[in-house]
């Protein structure tokens, strides 16, 4: 019997506010900002969200879970995340491996990298080892350099199918 592999990638990006903090990867960071969105704006969720959907071919987060629904106003993505590991499980896969970039001039997020992993590798039904996040700048560079927004990329392999 041989095992089907699948990737994919996410992306992405949301405006910043004056605000009380953030939440990225599931984890909350207090800082001077806030994300603008419908829900709670985790970039980091939401391209995970996206990577995932797109390695079953399942469209994307935007058709799933409109922001033109009420029900999503405020939501936490982590229970988007569980609405779509659900579909990847009903699809027969699962995931073997997660890889997120967060681009964003800020906040500092070093510090909460690893809480980051572990709440996303829980979510991902993996070992935390198999979850890398990172984050870079853009060197003070358009919109995300003058800490007007941020973004995410991730990519995730699955096996299965």
């Amino acid at each position: 019997m041989s095992t089907s592999l699948r990737i994919g990638h996410g992306f992405d990006t949301h405006r910043l506010e004056p605000g009380d903090g953030v939440t990225l990867g599931g984890v909350f960071i207090e800082c001077p900002y806030r994300i603008v969105a419908h829900s709670d704006g985790d970039v980091l969720i939401h391209a995970l969200c996206d990577a995932l959907l797109g390695a079953i071919g399942g469209g994307d987060i935007g058709r799933l879970f409109p922001d033109s629904d009420p029900q999503y106003k405020g939501i936490d993505s982590r229970r988007l995340l569980a609405e779509v590991m659900r579909r990847i499980g009903d699809a027969g896969y699962g995931v073997v491996n997660a890889d997120l970039s967060l681009i964003a001039q800020v906040p500092r997020v070093a510090p909460h990298v690893e809480a980051m992993r572990t709440a996303l590798a829980d979510a991902l039904g993996i070992g935390r080892d198999r979850v890398n996040v990172k984050a870079t700048t853009n060197e003070g560079m358009d919109a995300i350099g003058s800490r007007e927004g941020l973004a995410a990329h991730a990519v995730v392999l699955l096996h299965g199918g």
